[in-house]
């Protein structure tokens, strides 16, 4: 049976992709074929194969199925700006469907996939659409990256709410130490553990550099996942 989940975060740079490649790592532990898909990417960089991005490469480093990269990540945009205004400048139409239709090709191949959006869950694709569309139209579970500094309470909750009002499950949420030594992080936790209705699937602490998907993994309980 395969599974697939949308992985949001309660705001940019909270660590979506970091916790992700834990979660694929965690999939390639127990023998499940593994696959990803970040259909929109901004702040990519120009190489001989084109245009890069480091999390969607990292995705593609972390998945065991032969996934090429504009498979993951088949809009790659330069700026490293909001995703609709990078597609608005690079003259590319980017609607839910189309993005819908693209992922297809992960979904199949993998027996667990996990799709990324940017930023946090109304981030807008276009004029009218935001990134939310895309779990909707599949109608896949949620996965949300809590990013852990001051505000993330309301953050976290404010996410989870908008999650089940597009009726779509949260199927689980992960802490990530996003500071060096955030005060009361311990208090701030266990607020949301009691206030979100979803499993804690782990809470990953702060790395000085960028870890890789089998130290993000050590802190991470992948059975808790609905």
């Amino acid at each position: 049976m395969s599974h697939c989940y949308f992985v949001t975060g309660t705001s940019t740079e909270v660590g979506k992709t970091i916790i992700g490649t834990g979660l694929l790592a965690c999939a390639n532990e127990v023998g499940l074929k593994t696959a990803a898909f970040k259909p929109l990417a901004s702040g990519c960089v120009w190489t001989e194969q084109g245009w890069r991005n480091d999390d969607a490469l990292a995705l593609q480093a972390a998945v065991n199925t032969d996934q090429s990269y504009e498979e993951i990540n088949p809009i790659a945009l330069e700026p490293a700006i909001a995703p609709h205004i990078a597609a608005a400048l690079a003259d590319r139409e980017v609607t839910a469907r189309g993005l819908a239709d693209l992922s297809q090709a992960s979904i199949a191949r993998g027996e667990f996939t996990l799709i990324e959006g940017a930023g946090g869950w109304r981030v807008p694709i276009n004029r009218h659409e935001t990134f939310s569309e895309l779990p909707k139209l599949l109608n896949i579970p949620v996965i949300m990256v809590v990013g852990m500094t001051l505000g993330c309470i309301s953050h976290a909750l404010l996410t989870a709410e908008a999650i089940t009002h597009d009726e779509l499950t949260l199927a689980g949420w992960v802490a990530n130490a996003i500071e060096v030594d955030m005060p009361y992080y311990r208090e701030n936790v266990d607020t949301l553990i009691e206030r979100l209705d979803a499993p804690l699937l782990g809470e990953v602490p702060h790395f000085s550099q960028r870890p890789d998907k089998i130290q993000v993994a050590k802190h991470l309980d992948f059975n808790l996942l609905r």
